[in-house]
């Protein structure tokens, strides 16, 4: 597989820039919705009545996947190279924050959800597909519900890349927003695997296998494997998120689905594959997330405050991004999915914090955002960029 030289690979980098920005300011309005009931709870309702910034926040990461991700797999033409690569930048840090997770609740810092002594296996497996938050499974730690809806993701555009029609990114994202404005009221809630353990096990084991049989057929099969794999694939994760969603819930998450597609439309018609009259077509994706949110307001703006942030990085795109902004996305993953162990520590020693002086709450709160902001540099540096550059390997040897 050829490979880009390094000045234009550098090149390429300025470019997305700009998606590095948005990941960052994504990635601290997602802390700051987190650090609200830890340490300034006096603040969270009027905050969250006004404006959601957690749904802001990763509404903005939906648009930026959606712009990138299939990009990706379309500019290296394979599936193995672009599952490699996905596997290397997500699963090493999920796993360090597992490990983070495991190691506050053995020494009595935070509490594991009571189905980790009693369904063991389906929570471990469920983790693992990292499609747990559509598997009914409780999320180890809060935020990896939406690596569910980014590995979904994946699994779709796997499927479609497969079968040809990946480019219909215009007509998935109407799909997937008429799902969530006409399906909202009607589309059950845990439907498969609501129900005792045993029943939660053996979806998770049936989803698990379905997976697993799909994707190696997509990767190895003949032309008419390979297409009954994708079959299989974008029918079970089709299935999943209309009869087996819990949290955030079934509109939210095809409202997800939807985005990145947009997400997909827009850098589209950046590129000149499509016409923005075209591409136009997705303002029907905000404002059915409006209409649906028509009841809270913090979600309403946090929605249109998301698309307005993504649209205006797109029209600033080829300026120069200053250099913290960029910084601050490079380490987004890492900021991400680590906060939320900082914040359970705080927690954890004042669980009453209205008891504590503000003040000592916002010095904490500036301690908790150094030694994230430190954490995360270090975990790109020996645990994000080692992996990465391991799966890069793999891809060029593989070639």
């Amino acid at each position: 597989m050829l490979t880009l030289p390094a000045a234009a690979q550098r090149q390429a980098g300025r470019r997305l820039a700009w998606l590095d920005a948005l990941r960052g300011i994504a990635a601290v309005v997602v802390v700051f919705e987190h650090a609200l009931r830890p340490l300034l709870p006096e603040m969270e309702s009027a905050v969250k009545a006004a404006f959601e910034p957690g749904w802001y926040g990763v509404m903005v990461f939906f648009l930026v996947s959606g712009y990138i991700v299939p990009a990706s797999l379309e500019r290296r033409g394979s599936i193995q190279a672009f599952w490699i690569s996905r596997f290397f930048r997500l699963y090493p840090l999920f796993g360090v924050c597992v490990a983070g997770m495991a190691l506050l609740a053995a020494v009595g810092w935070d509490a594991p959800h009571i189905w980790w002594s009693s369904r063991p296996v389906s929570l471990v497996l469920g983790h693992l597909t990292m499609m747990q938050n559509l598997l009914y499974v409780p999320n180890v730690v809060n935020v990896l519900w939406t690596l569910s809806y980014e590995m979904a993701f994946y699994l779709l555009l796997t499927a479609m890349f497969s079968l040809g029609v990946h480019r219909r990114s215009v007509a998935g994202a109407l799909g997937f927003a008429a799902a969530a404005v006409l399906g909202a009221g009607a589309l059950p809630v845990a439907l498969l695997s609501a129900g005792g353990s045993g029943r939660m096990l053996t979806v998770v084991l049936v989803v698990t296998g379905l997976l697993a049989v799909g994707l190696a057929a997509v990767l190895r099969g003949s032309a008419g494997i390979r297409y009954a794999g994708a079959v299989v694939l974008g029918v079970t994760v089709l299935g999943l998120l209309a009869v087996n969603q819990s949290y955030p819930g079934p509109w939210q998450g095809m409202l997800i689905l939807a985005t990145m597609f947009a997400g997909t439309v827009l850098y589209r018609a950046e590129q000149g594959e499509i016409s923005w009259r075209q591409a136009g077509w997705v303002v029907l994706v905000p404002l059915a997330g409006v209409w649906l949110a028509r009841d809270e307001l913090g979600v309403q703006t946090a929605t249109v405050a998301a698309w307005t942030t993504f649209v205006l990085g797109m029209a600033l795109r080829h300026r120069t991004v200053p250099r913290v902004l960029a910084w601050l996305g490079l380490v987004s993953y890492s900021i991400y999915v680590l906060h939320p162990l900082l914040l359970e520590s705080v927690e954890s020693f004042w669980p009453e914090p209205l008891a504590v002086p503000p003040y000592s709450r916002l010095a904490v709160l500036v301690g908790v955002l150094a030694l994230l902001l430190g954490a995360s540099a270090m975990t790109r540096r020996f645990v994000e960029l080692p992996a990465q550059r391991l799966g890069k390997r793999l891809v060029s040897g593989s070639g």
